[in-house]
């Protein structure tokens, strides 16, 4: 295992502090009608939505006190399609050694999908059977608990660029998808660009790797146009969007907590990596293989990460 920062990585860690930034300052600035607005949609994402998810998963951890861990969910949700998981990752935190692990695990793993008696590519888990289809057989291959978790619809989330108005990046490669085209240089998006541009893999010779760096710059700037003080005018309809596209199980509760929490962390994640498996092509399909061995070490690594001593 080596310490490396995958773009993939630094997108999630800018994506989720920057909602937990937004969710825990942006109500008390602005009034009480964002205040209600700002609680209906915590109480929107908290909700269990998906037709396959019968209970709430619920922890009893405290953020500021016990050791957790977060499932971070990327999920390409399409129109009359139940969706996949685009990203997986595995944040641990213990708050009295102050430290962050951080765990990208390979969309394309093969794996047993527990409660599907499958073994199948691991992004397939969330169609199968929803948040808590993911999170058992994440659970399984790591051999952790898994406390908490967010997840994100990336197609709806990317509604917030209309409500900013269209955020621009600086596109390092010309490329065109259908009637879209992105000349190299600085090209303003707006959210259906957006999502076509972060999609885009094919087209670009870097395949993954080039759409990873695009959906890391547009997140940057989503992050910098939403810092502006305009937006304060704007935490409605962000709320709105936000209540409508995220999951997660913290309670309002913990989202104070986890705020204290962070003043208080190591900002240096250690980002663990899979490094040893190999690409496997098995009935025309392409997998990711686990070498086992570093499987054991990264769940064991984590495991330790979870212990109160």
């Amino acid at each position: 295992m080596k310490k490396r920062t995958k773009p993939k990585m630094q997108v999630w860690k800018k994506v989720v502090l920057w909602l937990l930034v937004l969710f825990i300052t942006g109500a008390a600035s602005y009034g009480v009608y964002t205040y209600f607005s700002f609680q209906k949609a915590i109480g929107k994402m908290q909700a269990q939505e998906h037709p396959n998810d019968n209970e709430a998963i619920i922890s009893d951890k405290l953020p500021h006190i016990d050791p957790f861990s977060v499932l971070l969910l990327g999920i390409d949700e399409r129109e009359y399609d139940t969706g996949r998981t685009d990203t997986m990752i595995v944040v641990t935190v213990n708050p009295d050694k102050k430290s962050v692990k951080m765990l990208s695990i390979p969309r394309d793993a093969r794996v047993e999908i527990v409660g599907n008696n499958t073994v199948e590519k691991i992004n397939h888990a969330y169609a199968r059977g929803g948040i808590p289809m993911s999170i058992a057989t994440v659970e399984n291959i790591l051999n952790i608990p898994i406390d908490y978790y967010i997840a994100v619809n990336m197609e709806g989330f990317l509604q917030i660029i209309d409500v900013l108005g269209g955020v621009t990046v600086n596109n390092d490669l010309a490329l065109s998808h259908r009637q879209y085209s992105f000349p190299k240089g600085e090209v303003t998006l707006d959210g259906e660009e957006a999502l076509i541009f972060t999609r885009i893999r094919y087209e670009d010779p870097r395949g993954d790797f080039g759409r990873q760096l695009r959906q890391k710059q547009l997140i940057e700037a989503i992050a910098e146009k939403a810092a502006s003080p305009s937006t304060l005018f704007k935490l409605n309809d962000i709320f709105d969007v936000l209540g409508d596209n995220v999951q997660m199980n913290f309670p309002m509760n913990n989202l104070y907590q986890l705020q204290k929490l962070y003043a208080n962390l190591n900002k240096d994640i250690d980002q663990l990596q899979f490094e040893q498996g190999n690409g496997q092509r098995i009935d025309t399909l392409w997998y990711y293989i686990f070498d086992q061995e570093e499987l054991l070490d990264i769940g064991n690594s984590l495991q330790q990460h979870l212990e109160d001593e």
